[in-house]
């Protein structure tokens, strides 16, 4: 069961209602500011923004891009008791370097506290485990690539690719259907008309660091509160390529065996032609029968 909540830790005024033509993904309407109707009036395609909203790959491709460059990275992970004390911490600075095609990281001023690594230096929390699943590189790999046409599919059978595939749809497509997490059912895919009911969708206009974004926002509707998994989700949608450069979401969830509450922000920075995460925070609380509940924030820190 705990390998379900690691998925999810991986594991998104003066509006007027937007008229929805028939080909909208959505049965329901779209809150938008003043500033997206009068591009709506002057021809801006609304349903194919929204379509690409919920297709979107240029969030799952910048973070995929980074087996593929160098960087340096600012890793701190802190494990907390019930008490909001830290019992456990790693901090590092890592550098990874490509070159001809593989990849290779060394690791500086590393700081371990307490019992973050077992004996034999396997990680002792599920959370930082994913985390160097997805941030650090054992040896030496050869022949990655940034494709990411066909990668979120499940492509093995084994229990290892079926949670990297949930993994990668809660993270990197949030909002999308995701299956094999038990009690949850479709609950996680707000773009879908039985699920979407229950929120509230805006379009605002929005500048982040001197970028001229699209904002789109899934809120939950009161009456719903207790019975949605995003508690938010945010996306800053560049307006010149509709890339996204900064995403906020939260998720919580609860049932007799498990519970989770867990938010994320995520920043990108262009890179010459490529889009890249620059900043990621965490901050996980979550909870699994017989294997008690974990508490751990991070925040990384990416150069180039």
């Amino acid at each position: 069961m705990h390998k379900y909540l690691l998925i999810l830790f991986l594991t998104l005024s003066n509006c007027v209602h937007a008229q929805q033509p028939d080909t909208s993904i959505f049965k329901y309407p779209i809150k938008m500011d003043e500033v997206v109707v009068t591009a709506v009036r002057g021809g801006w395609d609304i349903n194919g923004f929204i379509r690409r909203v919920k297709n979107d790959t240029t969030f799952y491709k910048a973070f995929k891009s980074l087996r593929v460059v160098s960087y340096n990275a600012a890793n701190d992970i802190r494990v907390y008791d019930k008490k909001g004390g830290i019992k456990a911490s790693y901090y590092s600075k890592t550098h990874q370097q490509v070159q001809n095609g593989c990849r290779t990281m060394t690791v500086e001023n590393e700081k371990v506290t307490g019992d973050f690594f077992k004996r034999d230096r396997r990680y002792r929390y599920y959370t930082a485990e994913l985390y160097g699943y997805l941030f650090f590189t054992n040896g030496k790999i050869c022949g990655d690539n940034d494709i990411v046409a066909g990668t979120l599919y499940e492509s093995g059978r084994g229990s290892l690719e079926k949670n990297k595939y949930r993994l990668k749809q809660l993270m990197f497509n949030p909002g999308s259907k995701v299956a094999g997490v038990p009690f949850m059912g479709d609950k996680a895919a707000v773009f879908e008309t039985d699920v979407a009911k229950m929120y509230d969708f805006r379009l605002e206009s929005d500048t982040y660091e001197g970028q001229d974004c699209y904002v789109f926002k899934a809120i939950p509707k009161k009456e719903y509160a207790a019975d949605v998994v995003y508690n938010e989700f945010n996306t800053w949608f560049r307006k010149s390529d509709y890339a996204i450069v900064a995403r906020d979401y939260s998720l919580s969830y609860n049932t007799m065996v498990y519970d989770f509450d867990v938010r994320m922000h995520v920043r990108t920075t262009q890179v010459g032609k490529r889009l890249l995460p620059s900043y990621i925070t965490y901050d996980g609380n979550w909870y699994v029968f017989s294997k008690g509940r974990e508490r751990v924030k991070f925040t990384t820190t990416l150069s180039y």
